[in-house]
């Protein structure tokens, strides 16, 4: 007589159990199947692979005393700082300033040309700006660049001097620094 209730008490777990479990099995198998896989991707930058490590490419850079630890948002115009250099560069100070309290963390770097860029210029309107010529990093970063991008965007080197990332010139300051926010909350160095 007590049979039947175990049995019914059994059958009723089992279908608790499978109306609790069966969908997260079914998504978790489609999830590997390839079936529910994002298609969109969170970054607006060009992530770079493989990985430069600078301090072993570019040993005797003047780039690696400037970072001292932490994230470098780098700037290459080989020309002369025109227009649109000036504005890449008030690009680059507008994204370190919405950081906001991370903005410490980061140095901004113009990496510049033979010519040399206009001192009071960077004084007056980009304090805090390291300014540095260095040709054997300028063709690095040529080389480096994703072939299908366009070139004069920003490159953000980590704080152990790896180049991580790429943003095209025309990105949206806004879209840079959500992925430049999203890398300081998941780093533990810089």
């Amino acid at each position: 007589m007590n049979e039947p209730k175990t049995t019914r008490g059994r059958l009723v777990f089992l279908l608790l159990a499978a109306v609790f479990l069966g969908p997260l099995a079914l998504a978790a198998w489609m999830y590997h199947a390839g079936k529910l896989q994002p298609e969109g991707r969170t970054n607006h930058g060009v992530l770079l692979a493989p990985i430069v490590s600078l301090p072993d490419v570019v040993a005797d850079s003047p780039l690696h005393a400037t970072g001292d630890g932490h994230w470098i948002l780098l700037y290459a115009n080989n020309a002369a700082c025109d227009d649109p250099c000036r504005q890449s560069l008030y690009t680059l100070r507008q994204s370190r300033l919405m950081l906001g309290r991370e903005m410490d963390r980061l140095i901004r770097v113009f990496l510049h040309g033979a010519t040399p860029p206009d001192t009071l210029f960077l004084a007056e309107e980009h304090e805090g700006l390291v300014a540095l010529q260095d040709g054997a990093l300028l063709v690095l970063l040529d080389n480096k660049k994703p072939a299908d991008v366009t070139a004069g965007g920003y490159f953000l080197v980590d704080p152990l001097g790896n180049l991580v990332m790429y943003f095209e010139p025309d990105i949206d300051p806004s879209a840079m620094v959500e992925d430049i926010k999203h890398l300081l909350e998941l780093s533990r160095i810089g």
